[in-house]
């Protein structure tokens, strides 16, 4: 059962390596700009919110509906629908035997939890061991990667503002070199995506990587996060968090542009479409332009959001999940072969 907590937490955060590359930009290297456009798809477990929210589906069903119905062959999980049970070996088990038997590749699991941020080093230390019991199930699901937060997305939601940001970069690298010296042991990327207060800065980003300076270490661009602060939600309950909006936002071709040379995967949020199949907030055009220039060749995922925002909002023109998620991917499939 999720509770509103569960689901304000996730709303709004919601990929990931090829193997342990340097956090340093090898990928913006003279030439790249001539390379054809490569990237292979993946499917983002949060395009599914509004069917597993509601209960038409859950994590163990992820894998068969992303293949059959979709076509696609690469999984990115999410933590909360793991449903507190990724530590148990038998559901591992279980999902790992779904995904290997469709011959899916489980590529990330995006985490949502304690921050590994938090100013308090005690509590700061918590969040990073809860965090290790994720490493460990990524790794025997077979993935390469997990995504984590540098912050905490509860405050961001409710419209508050972040942590300073000197004070909070200090925890952020702390938090997250901790973290990764625990990964690498396994040979796993652990990777930070621009999802919410802090994190929209793309230079405050950029500058916890240097400062942990770690293989493992690495960047998520995420199209649709780039808003700094929401304003303040008039109810208290999902309805009021959806009815936010964007007071302070990071223009999102200049952040994935800064981003790409650190990318270890591509994060393709969609939310509405218009009559000729085209996002409505954001250029793909354009901004896979920025990423053939960066000479980026990896997955990107497919995350439609429009399916659960269009559960509370009826009237507002999001398409149903199956059809968002068809559409997105017509237009990642469409962006690719004309810029090839």
């Amino acid at each position: 059962m999720h509770t509103r907590r569960q689901f304000l937490h996730q709303l709004g955060l919601a990929t990931a390596g090829l193997g342990l590359l340097p956090p340093l930009p090898l990928q913006a290297m003279a030439g790249s700009a001539t390379k054809p456009l490569s990237f292979d798809i993946s499917m983002a477990e949060f395009s599914f919110a509004g069917d597993l929210f509601s209960g038409k589906m859950t994590n163990l069903d992820f894998a068969s509906r992303t293949k059959n119905e979709f076509g696609v062959n690469v999984l990115e999980y999410v933590s909360m629908f793991f449903n507190d049970k990724h530590t148990n070996s038998a559901y591992l088990k279980d999902l790992k035997q779904r995904s290997d038997d469709l011959g899916m590749k489980n590529h990330l699991i995006m985490v949502d939890g304690a921050n590994i941020a938090d100013l308090d080093a005690a509590k700061r230390q918590q969040a990073v061991a809860a965090h290790h019991a994720w490493v460990d199930a990524a790794k025997y699901l077979g993935c390469s990667a997990i995504r984590v937060n540098l912050g905490d997305s509860n405050r961001a939601l409710s419209g508050a503002a972040d942590d300073p940001a000197d004070e909070a970069a200090k925890a952020a690298a702390d938090g997250y070199h901790k973290l990764l010296e625990y990964a690498a042991r396994q040979q796993l990327n652990v990777i930070v995506e621009n999802h919410f207060g802090n994190s929209t800065n793309v230079d405050w980003l950029i500058g916890i990587l240097k400062q942990v300076n770690m293989p493992n270490a690495g960047l998520l661009p995420d199209f649709g996060n780039f808003c700094a602060q929401r304003s303040k939600a008039a109810t208290a309950d999902i309805k009021g968090a959806l009815s936010t909006t964007c007071v302070r936002e990071y223009d999102r071709y200049e952040g994935v542009k800064k981003m790409m040379p650190y990318a270890k995967g591509i994060s393709a949020k969609t939310h509405k479409f218009d009559a000729k199949g085209n996002e409505t907030e954001t250029d793909f055009r354009r901004i896979f332009q920025i990423i053939k220039d960066a000479g980026f060749s990896g997955y990107v995922g497919i995350e439609y959001e429009g399916g659960i925002i269009g559960m509370y909002k009826p009237d507002a023109g999001y398409l149903p999940t199956a059809d968002g998620i068809k559409a997105t991917k017509t237009l990642l499939e469409k962006t690719r072969a004309e810029l090839a």
